[in-house]
C-alpha cells in the first residue's frame, strides 16, 4: 500500500509542488543574509553617506567663492579630467553640486558596484563552496530561493544607499531631483552589477573565480566609461556603452534625465533572468564552465610549499597583471592628449605650472593609479589564503611535514613576487606608451621607476594583511578593501579636499616621493620596507598560535 501510495498518488501533486515550491524560504534567507551582513552591509553604506557628508562639507571650504571654485574646476573639464571623473556636464559654470555630481558622484557609482557584486559572490558561490548552501538546501529550502534571497538583499541594500545618499546631499542645499538622480544612480548600478554578479556565480565553481569575472566586466565598463568621456565633454558613444557610463549621463543639477537609469534596470533584470535560467542547468556547488582536468602527473616544484603556492596564485597574478597593464598602457597613451590640453587651461594655471610641471604631476598619478591596484590585488590574493583555510585544503597540507610559517610565508612570498612583477610590467607597459607619443625615450626609465619606488608602500598592505589573516581573519576582507579604498580617496581627493594630515598619513601611497614630479628619497622607502617585514613576522607569530579554522 505505501509503495502505491508513493508511486502513483503523490504524481501529479509531487511536479505542481514542485513548481510551487522552488522559491520556498526565500523569506527566511532574507532574514538570515540580514541579520549576517549586519555590520558589512551597514558599513558599505555608511561609507557612501561619510562620503557625501564630507564632500558637502570640504566643498565650501575648498572654494569660498564662485571664483575659487572655477580656479579648480579646468582640471575636470581637460580630457584626463574627465577620464578619470565623468562627462563634466556643467563645469562651464560651477555651482558645488555640478560639482560634486562631475567630480565625486562616478565614485559612488563605482563602490556601489563593487558592494553588490561582493554580496551576491559572498552569498550564493561562498556558500555553495563552502558546503553550507547543501546543508540549507536540505530543508525546505527551494532550488531558486538562495538566489532569490541575494537579488532581494542586494535590492534593500542598493535601495537604502540611494535614499542615504540622496538625503545627505540635499542637506547640503543641492537641488532635490539632482540629488535624487545621484541616490537612485547609485543604488540602480549596484543592481545592474548584482546582476552581472548572479550570473558570473552561476559560471564559475569557485567564488575567487566568480568575482573576478564580475570584477573585469567592471573594469571593463570603466576603462570604456573613461575613453567614452575623455573623447568629448558631456560623452561620446562609449560612454553610452558602459553602465559606469549610464547614471553620469543623467546629468544631475544640469539636465536631470531619468531615462538612462532604464539601462541599469533592464541590465539587472536580464542577468537575474539569465542566472535562474542558468542555476537550472548546473549541479548544487558545480558551476557551468568546469575546472580544467589537472595533468596526470605533478611537477615536482608542486611537492614544495613555494611551489604549491606559486601554482595556486597563478591566476590572479595573471589576471590582475594583464588588467592592471593594459589600464596603464592605455592612461599612459593619452599623455600627449594631456600636454596638449594645456594650452587651453587659462593662462594663470599655465605660469603656475607650465607644461613640463603638469606632465610629470600626470605621469606621478598613473604610478600612483597602478599602486591602487596592486594593492587591490594584494588583498585579493591574501584572501586566497582564507579560501584555502576555509575549504579544508590547509589542513590538508598542513597535516603533512609542512609547517605553518612555510605554508603561509611561501604564499605571502609569491603574493609580494607578484605585486613586484605588476609593477615592473605596468611600469615598463605604461613608459613605453608614453615614451612613443611623447617622442621621449628618457621617459621610459623615469615611468617605470616611479612604479616601483612605490612598491614597498603596497607591501605594508602586505604586511597589514599578513597581521589580520595571523590574528584576526574575519577582519581580513573588511579591513584589506577599506584600506584600499583609503588609499583611493586620499590619492584623488586629499589635497582637492584639504583633508589633515594624520588621514592622508594614513595611506601608505602618501609616504613615498611622487616621481617623476618630486626628488626621489631613500628614507620613507626604507620604513616602508620595515613595516612590511614587520607585519609579515607578526602575522606569521599569529597563525602558529590560532587554531586552523574550516568554515
Amino acid at each position: 500500500m505505501s509503495a502505491t501510495v508513493a508511486t502513483t498518488v503523490p504524481r501529479r501533486s509531487r511536479h505542481a509542488h514542485g513548481r510551487s515550491a522552488t522559491l520556498a524560504g526565500t523569506g527566511t534567507l532574507v532574514r538570515f543574509m540580514l541579520r549576517r551582513d549586519r555590520i558589512k552591509l551597514p558599513a558599505w553604506v555608511g561609507g557612501m553617506g561619510l562620503y557625501v557628508v564630507y564632500i558637502g562639507a570640504a566643498l565650501p571650504v575648498l572654494a569660498p567663492t564662485e571664483e575659487d571654485l572655477a580656479a579648480v574646476t579646468p582640471m575636470l573639464e581637460q580630457p584626463v579630467g574627465r577620464m578619470f571623473t565623468g562627462p563634466a556636464y556643467g563645469m562651464d559654470s560651477p555651482t558645488y553640486e555640478t560639482f560634486f555630481a562631475g567630480g565625486y558622484a562616478p565614485y559612488l557609482f563605482l563602490i556601489a558596484a563593487l558592494m553588490s557584486i561582493m554580496l551576491v559572490t559572498r552569498h550564493l558561490r561562498v556558500e555553495e563552496q563552502t558546503g553550507r548552501a547543501e546543508l540549507v538546501r536540505a530543508n525546505v529550502t527551494g532550488r531558486h530561493a538562495p538566489l532569490t534571497a541575494a537579488l532581494v538583499v542586494a535590492l534593500i541594500t542598493n535601495a537604502v544607499a540611494a535614499v542615504v545618499v540622496s538625503v545627505l546631499a540635499m542637506a547640503y542645499g543641492f537641488g532635490a531631483e539632482g540629488s535624487w538622480l545621484v541616490g537612485v544612480g547609485t543604488g540602480t548600478t549596484g543592481l545592474a552589477f548584482a546582476g552581472v554578479a548572479a550570473v558570473t556565480v552561476q559560471l564559475a565553481e569557485h567564488s575567487r573565480s566568480a568575482a573576478g569575472m564580475a570584477g573585469a566586466v567592471l573594469a571593463g565598463a570603466y576603462v570604456l566609461r573613461a575613453l567614452g568621456d575623455m573623447a568629448a565633454v558631456g560623452g561620446s558613444a562609449l560612454s553610452w556603452v558602459s553602465p559606469l557610463g549610464w547614471p553620469a549621463q543623467t546629468a544631475p543639477y544640469v539636465l536631470d534625465r531619468w531615462w538612462p537609469l532604464l539601462l541599469h534596470l533592464a541590465l539587472a533584470v536580464a542577468g537575474a533572468v539569465a542566472a535562474y535560467a542558468l542555476q537550472a542547468r548546473r549541479d548544487l556547488g558545480a558551476g557551468l564552465l568546469s575546472a580544467r582536468p589537472g595533468a596526470p602527473y605533478a611537477r615536482p616544484a608542486l611537492g614544495t610549499p613555494l611551489g604549491l603556492a606559486a601554482r595556486l596564485q597563478r591566476g590572479a597574478v595573471i589576471g590582475w597583471g594583464v588588467g592592471i597593464l593594459a589600464i596603464g598602457a592605455v592612461d599612459g597613451a593619452f599623455t600627449d592628449v594631456m600636454a596638449d590640453s594645456v594650452e587651453s587651461m587659462p593662462a594663470a594655471v599655465q605660469e603656475m605650472f607650465g607644461m613640463e610641471a603638469l606632465v610629470n604631476g600626470y605621469l606621478a598619478f598613473l604610478a600612483v593609479f597602478t599602486g591602487y591596484l596592486t594593492a587591490a590585488y594584494v588583498v585579493f590574493a591574501v584572501q586566497g589564503l582564507r579560501s584555502e583555510e576555509g575549504s579544508g585544503r590547509a589542513e590538508a597540507v598542513l597535516a603533512t611535514s609542512t609547517s605553518r610559517t612555510a605554508w603561509v610565508g611561501s604564499h605571502l612570498l609569491v603574493i609580494a613576487a607578484g605585486a613586484a612583477l605588476i609593477s615592473v610590467v605596468t611600469g615598463l607597459g605604461t613608459g613605453l606608451a608614453v615614451a612613443t607619443v611623447m617622442d621621449d625615450w628618457a621617459l621610459l626609465g623615469e615611468v617605470l621607476w616611479a612604479h616601483l619606488n612605490l612598491l614597498p608602500a603596497v607591501l605594508v598592505v602586505l604586511g597589514l594583511c599578513a597581521v589580520l589573516f595571523g590574528w584576526a581573519p574575519p577582519l581580513l576582507a573588511p579591513v584589506g578593501w577599506a584600506v584600499v579604498g583609503l588609499m583611493i580617496f586620499v590619492g584623488n581627493f586629499g589635497e582637492l579636499l584639504d583633508l589633515p594630515d594624520w588621514i592622508a598619513s594614513l595611506s601608505p601611497l602618501s609616504h613615498p616621493a611622487q616621481i617623476p614630479a618630486e626628488e626621489f628619497a631613500a628614507g620613507p622607502l626604507v620604513v616602508l620596507a620595515a613595516l612590511a617585514v614587520v607585519g609579515v613576522a607578526l602575522g606569521l607569530l599569529g597563525f602558529r598560535r590560532r587554531e586552523v579554522q574550516a568554515r
